[in-house]
C-alpha cells in the first residue's frame, strides 16, 4: 500500500468504480435530487430517483477516466458560472509555464468555488487541472469523500488530537505536497489558512508554510525546499459573497463572547450555497512564482508569509462592492485613489446595491459585514502604497 493511500484522489482506475458507486448512493441522488427538482424530489422521490439514476449512468458510460469526469463536470461548472456571476476574468497566467508544475496557493472565501475558479482559469489558459486539498471535515458523509477525491482533491486530516500522530499526519501531507509537485508533475491548490477569511482578512498562516517544509531531505534549507515548490500566490476575488450573512452570524457570536458550534451538516450546506449563490462578478489573479534564487522571501516562513501576502493583497481586484463599503464605514484614506479603479462607476448605484445585499442579513450583523467587504480594500492600499 503506498504511504498516500488513505489521502490521495482516487486514480484512473478506481474512478468508474467510485462513479458507479455515487450513482448508487441513495444520499446522494436524494442530494441532487433537493438540488435540482426540490418540489418533484417531495411529491414523487419513487419517480425521480430511477429517472435521475439512468441519466448519471448514461452520463457515466462515457467516464473511464477522472479526466473524464472532469470534462463532464467542465461544462456544469461553466453553466454554472454563467448563470451565478456576473462575468469570471482572471490575469496573470501568461506567466505560468504549462510545461512546469507549481503550489497554487490562494486566499479562501469559499469551500468549492475558490479552487473551482482557479481550475476554470487553467483550463481555459489551456493548462492541465490541479489537485485540491480539503479538510476532513468536510468529508462527513461517505458520499462526499467519494465525490471530492474522484474530483482529484486530496485529504487534510484536521480531526486529530495526539501531537504525535497530528506531526505524522503533517509530514504525510507535506510529503504528499511535494511528491504530486515534483514525482508526479501535477500541480496543487491549497489555501493560504485553515478555514475561509470570514472577516475578509487574508493572511497566510506561517504554520502552514512550515507544514510544506516538513518534508524536505536534511541537507535542504527552508529556502531550498520551499522554491522547489514553485509556490504562486493567487487572490480570487468576488463581488458578492452567498454566503455572507452566515459568516455575519458567525462573527458577531465570536464578537460578543460566545461559541459558534455548527450544525451537523452546515458545511455541505455552506458548499452548495457557494456553488448557486449569486456572485457577481469573479475575479482571479496569479502572481509570481516564487523560486530559490529570489533569495530573502523565502528564508523562513515569516518572511515567506510576508511575501505572498503582499502579492496577494496588491493583485486583488477591488470591486465596487468593496469601496463602496470602505466609504461607509467613514473611510477617506486612499478612497479616492480606490475609486479611480473604476473611473465610470455610477456610485450612488453601487450603494444601493450594496445596501440591497445587507438588507437579507438581521441588522446586528451588517456592520460586521461590511467591515468583512471593506478589508481588502485596507490591504490593498496599504500593499501598494507608492506606487
Amino acid at each position: 500500500m503506498s504511504e498516500f493511500d488513505d489521502i490521495r484522489p482516487y486514480n484512473d482506475s478506481e474512478a468508474p468504480k467510485v462513479i458507479a458507486r455515487l450513482i448508487a448512493s441513495s444520499e446522494f441522488i436524494d442530494l441532487l435530487l433537493s438540488r435540482r427538482a426540490p418540489l418533484l424530489a417531495k411529491i414523487c422521490p419513487w419517480l425521480m430517483r430511477p429517472l435521475l439514476r439512468r441519466v448519471l449512468s448514461k452520463a457515466a458510460k462515457n467516464m473511464r477516466s477522472v479526466a473524464d469526469l472532469q470534462s463532464y463536470l467542465t461544462v456544469s461548472l461553466k453553466a454554472l458560472v454563467e448563470k451565478t456571476t456576473d462575468g469570471f476574468s482572471f490575469s496573470g497566467a501568461e506567466k505560468l509555464d504549462p510545461t512546469k508544475s507549481y503550489l497554487f496557493l490562494s486566499n479562501h472565501r469559499d469551500i468549492a468555488m475558490d479552487p473551482a475558479m482557479v481550475n476554470l482559469a487553467l483550463i481555459e489558459s489551456g493548462m492541465d487541472t490541479l489537485r485540491i486539498a480539503i479538510g476532513d471535515n468536510l468529508l462527513s458523509k461517505p458520499f462526499a469523500a467519494d465525490l471530492m477525491r474522484v474530483n482529484r482533491s486530496f485529504i487534510v486530516k484536521r480531526n486529530i488530537s495526539g501531537r504525535r500522530e497530528k506531526l505524522n499526519e503533517l509530514k504525510k501531507l507535506s510529503g504528499y505536497i511535494r511528491h504530486s509537485i515534483i514525482q508526479d508533475g501535477v500541480s496543487i491548490w491549497i489555501a493560504q489558512r485553515e478555514g475561509r477569511a470570514k472577516d475578509g482578512q487574508d493572511r497566510t498562516e506561517t504554520a502552514l508554510l512550515k507544514m510544506l517544509a516538513l518534508s524536505r531531505s536534511k541537507e535542504q534549507s527552508f529556502a531550498e525546499a520551499i522554491g522547489e515548490l514553485a509556490i504562486v500566490p493567487v487572490s480570487i476575488s468576488y463581488e458578492y459573497d452567498p454566503c455572507d450573512v452566515d459568516k455575519g452570524r458567525e462573527l458577531f457570536a465570536k464578537h460578543n463572547g460566545r461559541e459558534y458550534i455548527k450544525q451537523e451538516f452546515e458545511d455541505l450546506d455552506t458548499i452548495q450555497k457557494g456553488l448557486v449563490g449569486y456572485k457577481g462578478r469573479v475575479h482571479v489573479a496569479f502572481g509570481d512564482a516564487l523560486h530559490n534564487e529570489l533569495g530573502e522571501p523565502l528564508e523562513n516562513a515569516d518572511k515567506l508569509a510576508a511575501a505572498i501576502d503582499q502579492q496577494i493583497y496588491s493583485q486583488y481586484k477591488l470591486f465596487p462592492s468593496n469601496i463602496i463599503a470602505y466609504q461607509m464605514l467613514g473611510q477617506t484614506e486612499g478612497l479616492e485613489r480606490a475609486k479611480q479603479l473604476w473611473p465610470d462607476c455610477d456610485w450612488f448605484d453601487v450603494e444601493a446595491t450594496f445596501n440591497s445585499q445587507l438588507s437579507g442579513a438581521p441588522r446586528k450583523y451588517r456592520t460586521i459585514m461590511t467591515e468583512s467587504y471593506a478589508a481588502p480594500v485596507f490591504n490593498y492600499l496599504q500593499a501598494t502604497q507608492g506606487c
